[in-house]
C-alpha cells in the first residue's frame, strides 16, 4: 500500500533550480537539499536493445515516485534523454551510474584505463547540463575483490 502525498508536501524545488555542493550538503534553490531517492532499474533489455521500460511505464513510475515524496532516481546505466526529460517534469533529479563495472576488465590491458575513461566521457557528454541531473556514480559497482587485485594504479 503506497500513501500519496499532495503535490505541495513533495520535496522537489522550483523547476529551474539544480542542486550544487555547499560543504558537505546540497543546496537547490537557496536551501539545504536533501535527496530522497530510490534506484531504477536494472532492467532487461528489450528487442532493440533498450535498458529501460516504455516511455508511458516510466512515466507513471515517476509520478508515482513524486507522489510519494521522493525527489531522486538513482539509475544503473545511462539513461536516454526522453528519461531525463520525464524525471524532470515529475521534479525528479537523476543520479547516474557510469557503470563502469561493465569496463573493468579492460583495466588487465595496456590500454585499458583509455576504453573505461572513453565510456565515462561518452555518458558525460550525452548527459551532461540536464537540468535533471543529480551527479554522476562512478565505479560504485566494481566489487572490492577486483579494486584489490588491480591496485590503486
Amino acid at each position: 500500500m503506497s500513501i500519496l502525498l499532495p503535490r505541495s508536501v513533495r520535496t522537489a524545488p522550483a523547476p529551474g533550480s539544480r542542486p550544487e555542493a555547499r560543504g558537505k550538503f546540497l543546496a537547490c534553490g537557496g536551501e539545504k537539499f536533501y535527496a530522497r531517492g530510490v534506484t531504477y532499474g536494472t532492467f532487461r533489455p528489450d528487442a532493440n536493445g533498450d535498458e529501460y521500460p516504455p516511455v508511458d511505464i516510466v512515466r507513471r513510475d515517476f509520478a508515482q515516485m513524486a507522489a510519494n515524496g521522493f525527489n531522486a532516481v538513482r539509475t544503473y546505466t545511462t539513461p536516454p534523454t526522453w528519461l531525463l526529460d520525464l524525471a524532470a517534469d515529475e521534479g525528479l533529479y537523476v543520479a547516474i551510474s557510469l557503470a563502469a563495472e561493465r569496463s573493468v576488465g579492460y583495466l588487465n590491458e595496456r590500454r585499458g584505463a583509455s576504453v573505461a575513461e572513453q565510456a565515462a566521457r561518452d555518458v558525460l557528454r550525452r548527459c551532461a547540463g540536464h537540468p535533471a541531473v543529480l551527479c554522476y556514480s562512478v565505479g560504485n559497482e566494481i566489487p572490492a575483490s577486483v579494486v584489490r587485485w588491480l591496485g590503486a594504479r
